[in-house]
């Protein structure tokens, strides 16, 4: 009974802080009610016996994603009322895909999961499961191939948007490391000698 009304707790928090993510105007209190977001997903995670997965989400999206949004909406001169002059027109549509998007994931996942009526409790692990070992093991072992395809997609990705975003301007004064390890020392040290000067 507890257990229940810790998972509604988190899940009504949840919901309240992803909702005021998305209607909020200030973009500063909406990254803080995302941070909210992930603490009650945490929690979720934590019910679940999920410690690992909680943790993570604590510490690389609040504590590394969220600072860097945080840093990012607090730098740029962000106009509000652009972005939010096409909210209403476009709610219609985006509760439509709301709803298809429920839908679909109700349907996934199964009533036997899914569903008011029934509310279904993990069962209770052993005192010395480690969940963290237990996920590295069927990471890498039966999941290796798509861990590894996606850490390449990933690594593409982050070459793209670097590649993408560089522009070399006449500005720009980018090392070469080719021409810095050609350079020999009397190329960039003159010694010059000069008569010592004599006390008056």
């Amino acid at each position: 009974m507890v257990q229940q009304l810790v998972f509604y707790a988190f899940a009504a928090g949840l919901i309240f802080a992803a909702s005021m993510v998305i209607t909020v105007r200030n973009p500063v209190h909406a990254a803080l009610f995302l941070v909210v977001a992930f603490f009650a997903s945490a929690g979720l995670w934590l019910l679940l016996e999920a410690e690992f997965l909680a943790i993570a989400l604590v510490l690389v999206y609040v504590g590394a994603v969220m600072v860097l949004f945080l840093f990012v909406v607090m730098m740029l001169d962000i106009n509000i009322a652009v972005l939010r002059e096409g909210f209403a027109r476009y709610l219609p549509i985006a509760s439509g895909v709301a709803v298809l998007m429920l839908a679909a994931i109700g349907y996934v996942v199964g009533h036997q999961h899914f569903g008011l009526n029934r509310i279904s409790q993990p069962e209770a692990a052993a005192a010395s499961y480690n969940n963290t070992a237990v996920l590295g093991r069927v990471l890498y072992t039966q999941y290796v191939l798509p861990f590894e395809v996606a850490s390449v997609i990933l690594l593409v990705a982050i070459i793209a948007a670097i590649a993408l975003t560089l522009r070399t301007t006449r500005q720009t004064r980018a090392p070469h490391p080719g021409h810095q390890v050609q350079v020999m020392r009397g190329d960039r040290v003159r010694l010059v000698k000069m008569a010592a000067e004599k006390p008056e």
